[in-house]
């Protein structure tokens, strides 16, 4: 009696969780679609406009034929990229361990809001088939039980809802880690090219302060 009342308590609750689980699917479709249409918009305002070779760009800061914010400025690097080392440049009032504490602060905030949005998708890629196997599980129950009253409709429902979820927390999932993959790699990129840039100004301005500090 207490086995069956436990029973009943417990598929009751599964039963409860169905909605909950097939709403949370739908907004994490609506945010997953969002995500890939940000990913694109990232790329045509961006990404493909990320023009820089390296190599040249940092012979130009060296050269002090600019100065490096002019630099910066007229390069061919992502506006995020430019705000940053603008915001290094213009304190060239700081002494040089205050500069390099500034310039790993912000290198750690790029950083920090490089792995927010990658952690976002890397959640609905891990959640997105736990979601999808609760959906698929949930209605067997009153399938199965269906089944043995040979009610072929509610059985047919349950399977076709188990269906559904399954499909969608995968498609989620799929489409989660495509954009997370795309975008560590770009951050990436972007992460190694600031430091680079940041270590050749921070050299630059050792070296314009020691030449001022000989005369």
């Amino acid at each position: 009696m207490i086995s069956q009342g436990l029973s009943d308590a417990l598929r009751a609750v599964a039963e409860a969780a169905l909605t909950p689980v097939v709403i949370i699917l739908l907004v994490l479709i609506a945010v997953t679609i969002i995500l890939l249409g940000t990913l694109i918009a990232e790329f045509f305002t961006e990404r493909r406009h990320l023009k820089v070779k390296m190599p040249v760009l940092i012979n130009q800061i060296r050269a002090a034929e600019k100065s490096p914010e002019e630099i910066i400025t007229g390069s061919g690097l992502i506006k995020k990229q430019k705000e940053t080392l603008r915001e290094l440049v213009l304190q060239s009032e700081l002494s040089n361990t205050m500069r390099e504490a500034l310039a790993v602060r912000l290198l750690t905030e790029t950083r920090a809001r490089y792995d927010g949005i990658v952690n976002i998708t890397n959640v609905i890629a891990k959640i997105g088939p736990m979601l999808g196997l609760l959906g698929t599980l949930i209605p067997l129950g009153p399938g199965i039980i269906a089944l043995g009253r040979g009610d072929t409709y509610t059985l047919s429902t349950s399977l076709l809802t188990a269906f559904d979820t399954t499909v969608a927390g995968l498609i989620c999932a799929a489409i989660a880690l495509i954009v997370s993959v795309i975008r560590k790699k770009w951050y990436a990129d972007y992460m190694s090219m600031l430091e680079t840039l940041m270590e050749c100004i921070l050299d630059k301005e050792k070296k314009d302060d020691q030449a001022l500090w000989n005369r």
